[in-house]
Order: C-alpha cells, then sequence, then structure tokens
C-alpha cells in the first residue's frame, strides 16, 4: 500500500512538471512566432527578401527551440555552445543584406537565450547591448521614433519574461523533487521508528514471556499452583506486548520512568535477579523521562538475556539541571556482543531528548548502562 501510494505521488510530480513545462513552452513559443510572423510578413512585398527572411526565421526559431528545450528540462543543448551562437548569427548576420533592421524581430529571443545560459550580469550586459544596437539601427530611417521604442522595449521584455519562465519551470521542478527528497526521508524516519520501538518495546516483554514459560513448565509437576500463577503473568506480559504493538503502530508512546522502573524490578526479581531501584525526586520533562524509560527497559532485556547477573542497580541523580540514570549489574557476559541496535535506539532517544548515552563492562566486572538527560 505504502509503495502504491508512493508510486502515485511520483506519478503525479511527473505529471505536474510536465504540464509546467509545456505551458512555459507554450508561451515561449508564442512570444517567439508573433515577431517572426510580422517579419516575414514585412518583408512579403519582395520574393527575395522573403525567401532571406523565410531562411533566417527559421534557423532562429530552430535554435531557440532547441535551446529553450533543454533549459526547461535543467540541461544545455546538444552541441552547446554552438546553438546558442547559431542563433546569434542567424539573428544579426541578415542585418547585412535585409532593409531596416531584421535583427528586432529576432533580437528578442535571443536576449532570451542570453539570460538563461549566460551567468545573469554577463546576460544582462548582452541584452543592454543588444538594445543600443536596435535604438541605433531603428533610428537611422525617418519618423522612426514610436517603431524605436517599440521594438527597443521588446528585447528586454521578452528576453526578462523567458527567463522568467525558465527559472520558474526549474524552481517548480526543484521544489517537487525536494519534496519527493523530504517525503521519502519521513517514510525512512517512520520505519526507523517503528523498527525501534518494535526492538525496545517487544524485547523485554518477549524475554519476560520465554522466562515465565520455562519456568512454569519447571513447576507444572512439583508445584501447579505457582505454575499457574505464572501462566497468568505470562498471559499478562503477552498482552502487554500486544498492546505495545498497537501503540507504535499508533506512533503513540507514554512511558513513565517509575512504572518502567517497577515493572523492571517486578521481572529481575521473578528472573531471579536482586535488585534495587533508587529514584531521585526531581521533576524531568516528558522527552527526558521518555528516554530513560526507554533505557531502563533496553538495560533490563540485555540484563536477563546477555548477564549472568545476580544483582542490579537502577539509581538516578539530579546534578548541575541533569538526571543522570545507571543501571548497573554484577555479570557482564563473558564474550560481550557489540552494540546493536537497541544500544543504537537508546543513544538516539538520548541525542533526541538533548542529552547522551553511554554503556559497557566495569572493572569490577560487572556492567554499567548510563544516560544523561535534561532535568
Amino acid at each position: 500500500m505504502g509503495a502504491r501510494v508512493t508510486d502515485d505521488g511520483d506519478h503525479n510530480r511527473r505529471v505536474h512538471s510536465t504540464s509546467a513545462r509545456r505551458l512555459a513552452a507554450g508561451l515561449i513559443t508564442a512570444a517567439s512566432a508573433a515577431p517572426s510572423m510580422i517579419g516575414l510578413l514585412y518583408f512579403s512585398y519582395s520574393a527575395a527578401y522573403g525567401v532571406a527572411a523565410g531562411l533566417a526565421i527559421l534557423v532562429v526559431v530552430t535554435t531557440h527551440t532547441v535551446n529553450m528545450r533543454a533549459a526547461l528540462h535543467g540541461g544545455r543543448p546538444p552541441l552547446f555552445p554552438l546553438t546558442p551562437l547559431l542563433q546569434a548569427v542567424a539573428a544579426y548576420l541578415p542585418d547585412m543584406f535585409l532593409p531596416y533592421g531584421w535583427s528586432t524581430v529576432t533580437a528578442p529571443m535571443l536576449a532570451g537565450t542570453a539570460l538563461v545560459f549566460l551567468p545573469l550580469g554577463w546576460g544582462a550586459a548582452a541584452v543592454a547591448l543588444m538594445i543600443a544596437y536596435e535604438a541605433y539601427t531603428l533610428t537611422l530611417g525617418p519618423g522612426m521614433l514610436v517603431i524605436t521604442l517599440f521594438y527597443t522595449l521588446t528585447v528586454p521584455l521578452t528576453g526578462a519574461m523567458i527567463y522568467a519562465l525558465v527559472r520558474f519551470v526549474r524552481m517548480a521542478a526543484d521544489l517537487e523533487a525536494a519534496r519527493a527528497e523530504l517525503a521519502d526521508a519521513a517514510v525512512l524516519r517512520e520505519r526507523l521508528r517503528i523498527s525501534r520501538d518494535l526492538h525496545d518495546g517487544l524485547g523485554r516483554s518477549l524475554t519476560a514471556i520465554a522466562l515465565k514459560g520455562d519456568l512454569a513448565a519447571r513447576l507444572m509437576d512439583r508445584d501447579p499452583g505457582t505454575a499457574r500463577g505464572e501462566v497468568q503473568e505470562l498471559a499478562q506480559v503477552a498482552r502487554e506486548a500486544a498492546q505495545d504493538v498497537r501503540q507504535v503502530a499508533r506512533g503513540y508512546r507514554a512511558m513513565s520512568l517509575p512504572g518502567e522502573v517497577d515493572r523492571a524490578v517486578a521481572l529481575l526479581e521473578a528472573s531471579g535477579v536482586r535488585c534495587q531501584a533508587h529514584l531521585a525526586d526531581a521533576g524531568v520533562p516528558r522527552p527526558s523521562e521518555e528516554a530513560l524509560a526507554w533505557a531502563v527497559r533496553e538495560a533490563v532485556t540485555n540484563v536477563l538475556r546477555h548477564s549472568r547477573a545476580t544483582t542490579c542497580t537502577i539509581t538516578t541523580s539530579v546534578r548541575h539541571g541533569t538526571l543522570r540514570l545507571e543501571v548497573a549489574n554484577d555479570g557482564a557476559a563473558a564474550d560481550p556482543a557489540p552494540a546493536g541496535g537497541g544500544l543504537t535506539g537508546l543513544a538516539e532517544r538520548a541525542a533526541q531528548a538533548g542529552g547522551a548515552c553511554s554503556a559497557g563492562p566495569t572493572a569490577t566486572g560487572g556492567y554499567l548502562l548510563a544516560m544523561e538527560v535534561p532535568a
């Protein structure tokens, strides 16, 4: 289901990006076609001029289309910079044999190409040169003031419009890509959260179920009453595990440090490990308390799974605005395994709460897990 939603989102993003490019390409084509048609009609009074203008406009429009198509896709045209240079030649070379400034109809398109492919400062300078050239060329004819102003203004306005359309399409594509990356990151974070919560939450419950099941099996013949009590407690732990799974699925993991310590003491005592708890009387922010509660759960799970402990202590202390939790036992494993997902998850939880976590053997042969969080 998650893959289907992701595929649908990717399809919608591709559709939106394609639609934006097509719209921009249509607007750029319309802005290019209008002056091109004016130029062709203007020179149609002469067959020679009409053919020359037709060939020139064909080269200009073709190279401009190739350039803009590449720009809208965020790249450069094939054979770059040959195609922009060819567009510039086709835009200005006909001025040598076509009267009255042929480039007035092709310069606006070239201005857009210059702004898109050159650094903005160099592009603006190129557009300024085009404006100056068109103004000089057109004012050579009599009564050309109004026409000069019109065609001179079309160069920067059309160029700026083409540049803005290309930039908007590329920014939209970049934003869609960034949103897709954020969505993928959110999915990954949720998967990591579920994996971490299942590991930390179910680890203790499954360990308790296994221990109580073994104990009930040993007591079944010689002490049926006690065995029945262990089975009832096993069923209660299984129900708590099912509740943990439902809470993980909902993303809600409200835990309290005192409650988790009480369950830890009861589980350790039932497993034959003497346990003492000494908790400082201090108010703790919710993120800090939940991180400490998870640390107690993971530490007790490791004591039952990996150690030969006979005693365990759980203590908290407050100093300089920091609450420190220590879970120590006297039976470190003979061959301690490298830090696994549980300790990695605790380090992440501590960091999210603004603290730190450490774990390792002690000089006396025991094992200590410590976490410090803001109080």
